[in-house]
């Protein structure tokens, strides 16, 4: 009794129910709970992905989300590959989201490091 209770409930939770929709002229954009959990899913790896590349996107939060999306978006259908034990949530895989992020925020770091290099500081210590 209390499993299958404890199975819908859980069923009912995870799937993919809107929870809102916007509507703004023919244009109907649905918020489901798989979307919401794909964009902290990209959060989470974007912000990984930052701290273990030491350098950080512009945007802040919100390019961390970004980097994300795209890092998924790479490793789960333009480079699709399999590693074993992915664990996945909502059909994202968690490891390939984050290598996916993490190579983008390298190469990010690689393209506008030089840049940044030979910038002057906003400020200077003892003045």
């Amino acid at each position: 009794m209390f499993a299958s209770v404890t199975s819908a409930a859980i069923a009912a939770l995870t799937s993919d129910s809107p929870l809102f929709t916007i509507n703004i002229g023919d244009f109907h954009w649905t918020v489901t709970v798989g979307t919401v959990i794909y964009v902290v899913i990209a959060a989470i790896a974007g912000l990984l992905a930052e701290f273990i590349v030491g350098w950080r996107l512009p945007g802040g939060i919100i390019g961390a989300v970004i980097a994300g999306l795209i890092g998924i978006w790479l490793f789960t259908h333009l480079f699709p590959f399999t590693i074993t034990g992915d664990p996945t949530v909502y059909g994202v895989p968690i490891f390939r989201a984050l290598i996916g992020a993490i190579l983008l925020v390298f190469i990010w770091h690689l393209i506008t490091f030089g840049a940044w290099r030979h910038r002057r500081p906003y400020y200077r210590r003892g003045d």
